[in-house]
């Protein structure tokens, strides 16, 4: 691996990039003792290789993160949270979300072709709270902090997808599906011990380009104070528990890339609000297609039109995207599941970050802003509601 990162292709359109990009977005499932050795034997390309580019698109911001996913929704209460901000403080919102608040992940600026319900909604995030405290005491926290007129909590009752995969999924016709439905994933909460909250805190960590090596988790397992083979063993224990996601490289499909290159164009966010008790049928359906990167049951509640499933779809043109969703629609109706409303909205600015999940750092972060935690903690049975 002796080429200097400027010597390394760092275009997602190179071949051998893009061969490795195919399996490193999001085809690593669970926990992987030896990730970059996985992706070199389902690519074709050799490991020092794999290690030499995934390192040099990193240093080029073409990839912005590589880290050990987890599935937060097991681990913490979390929600998409929209919020109504006064068109003044947008911007400051925004910034606020994305830069001070570590428990908020993605943060976009949506809009609607129209004036529609909900369309006053202009800034989304996810959020998520360690085991113990409150979703909607931090969230009337943070409305406070950036003057929000009103927010909309809306935990997943169930997931039916999630993965990225813009590389695999450029090209694709619209209705391309798997002969399958999604599989519906449950979002209960699982407990963890000390020693398993010190090996995910290491695990989660995302790496710096230095940090890319063959032997990927010996140094995570000095962090965590803990020799490899025990590391290994909590990690594989974590994965079939399901609170493990998979071992990604994230790309920038937000800002321009090496060579001026973009991943994708459009974000769309789709809404549908289907008869009760076809949420689960419904979010099925829309998570076998493959254009789908996040499919989910969601109440919206009466700020949008009860919708109730909802997904998210990328792609470079507008109008592709819209073809999609038409053929998501139309997949639905010969499904036998009717939608009394349908909306999109449209990412626009927008920044992504791991929130954070660890108990330890939301007690620090009240002690930061002056808060005393045990004020922040959550009642029996507390979830997600409007503000």
């Amino acid at each position: 691996m002796g080429s200097p990162a400027s010597a390394v292709p760092a275009a997602v359109s190179d071949p051998v990039n893009a061969a490795i990009l195919a399996v490193s977005e999001d085809r690593l499932a669970g926990f992987q003792v030896d990730p970059f050795g996985e992706i070199a034997a389902r690519s074709g390309v050799d490991v020092d290789t794999v290690i030499e580019r995934v390192r040099g698109m990193l240093l080029a911001g073409t990839i912005r993160r590589v880290r050990q996913t987890l599935m937060a929704t097991n681990l913490a209460r979390g929600a998409l949270c929209a919020w109504q901000v006064p068109p003044e403080k947008l911007d400051a919102a925004f910034e606020y979300m994305f830069a001070e608040d570590p428990f908020s992940g993605h943060v976009v600026i949506r809009t609607t072709d129209a004036v529609s319900t909900g369309s006053n909604y202009r800034l989304w995030t996810t959020l998520k709270v360690p085991q113990g405290f409150s979703l909607r005491k931090h969230a009337e926290f943070l409305a406070r902090e950036v003057g929000a007129e009103r927010f909309r909590l809306m935990p997943a009752k169930m997931l039916f997808t999630l993965g990225v995969g813009h590389v695999r999924r450029r090209g694709l016709e619209p209705g391309a599906r798997s002969d399958a439905p999604g599989e519906p994933l449950d979002t209960s909460i699982v407990e963890l011990s000390e020693l398993e909250w010190r090996v995910l805190v290491a695990l989660k960590r995302e790496f710096s380009a230095g940090e890319l090596v063959v032997d990927l988790w010996d140094a995570r397992a000095a962090e965590a104070g803990v020799d490899l083979e025990t590391f290994t063993s909590i990690a594989r224990s974590l994965s079939e528990r399901r609170v493990i996601g998979r071992f990604s490289t994230f790309l920038e499909h937000v800002k321009a890339g090496a060579n001026d290159e973009r991943v994708t164009r459009y974000n769309a966010l789709f809404h549908w609000a289907v008869p009760r008790g076809r949420e689960i049928d419904a979010g099925r359906e829309v998570a076998r297609h493959y254009v789908i990167t996040h499919a989910y049951w969601r109440e919206g509640g009466p700020e949008f039109h009860d919708v109730n499933v909802m997904a998210v779809a990328h792609g470079m043109e507008k109008q592709r995207v819209l073809e999609h969703k038409a053929a998501i629609d139309a997949h639905l109706r010969e499904a036998g599941i009717d939608c009394t409303y349908t909306n999109v909205f449209w990412g626009g600015r927008s920044e992504i970050k791991p929130s954070e999940i660890a108990p330890a750092a939301y007690r620090e972060f009240c002690e930061r802003h002056g808060i005393e935690p045990t004020t922040m903690t959550a009642g029996d049975g507390e979830i997600g509601a409007s503000g």
